[in-house]
C-alpha cells in the first residue's frame, strides 16, 4: 500500500525510575532539590527520557535503549540531554522530522516540582532547539497508589508532535 506520508506525527515516551538516597534528582535538566534521587545507568532524569522516546516514536524510531543501552558501561551517568539531542539529530536524519511542541506529565509524590516547572521548560525547550512556549510540564501523584503512590518512584510521560521541515 503506497499512502501518502502526513506532513506531522505524534510519538508518546514513558520512563520510570526508583527513588533512592543520595542520588540528585535531575528532572528535565534541572536539579531539584530533594533527599531522593531517581536512580539508573544515566543520571536517571525521566523527564528527558519520556521526551526522548516520545520524538524517537513519532519518528518511527527505536527506544531510547537502542541508542543507549543500559548494559554500555561508558555512558554510566551520562547526561540525558545528549540522548534528547541525539534523538533529535535521529529524527531529522530519519526524514527531515522537527519537533512542534512536547507535553509532560510527572507522576511522583515527592519531590514536589511545580516551583521549578519554569527551569524545566526553559532547559527542554533549550536542549530541543523549541521556545519555552511550545513545552508544557505539568505534575501529579499517584494519589498513594503503587510505588510512584508510596513516594518509592518517579516516572513520566511526554508526547511529542513532529512535523516535516523544509
Amino acid at each position: 500500500m503506497n499512502q501518502p506520508q502526513p506532513a506531522f506525527r505524534v510519538g508518546l515516551g514513558y520512563d520510570i525510575h526508583p527513588l533512592v538516597a543520595g542520588r540528585p534528582c535531575i528532572l528535565g535538566g534541572v536539579n531539584i532539590p530533594s533527599d531522593v534521587g531517581p536512580d539508573g545507568h544515566s543520571d536517571a532524569d525521566v523527564v528527558l527520557h519520556a521526551v526522548a522516546d516520545a520524538i524517537l516514536g513519532a519518528a518511527g524510531l527505536r527506544d531510547i535503549g537502542h541508542y543507549f543501552p543500559n548494559t554500555d558501561t561508558a555512558i554510566k551517568g551520562l547526561d540525558s540531554a545528549v540522548i534528547v539531542k541525539k534523538a533529535v539529530a535521529e529524527a531529522k536524519a530519519a526524514g527531515g522530522w522537527f519537533v512542534g511542541n512536547v507535553d509532560i506529565v510527572i507522576i511522583g509524590e515527592r519531590p514536589k516540582v511545580m516551583a521549578h516547572v519554569e527551569a524545566m521548560k526553559a532547559n527542554v525547550a533549550g536542549i530541543i532547539g523549541i521556545s519555552p512556549s511550545q513545552v508544557g510540564i505539568k505534575a501529579t501523584t499517584n494519589e498513594g497508589m503503587d510505588s510512584i503512590g508510596q513516594g518509592k518512584a518517579l516516572a513520566a510521560q511526554a508526547i511529542c508532535l513532529v512535523f516535516k521541515g523544509n
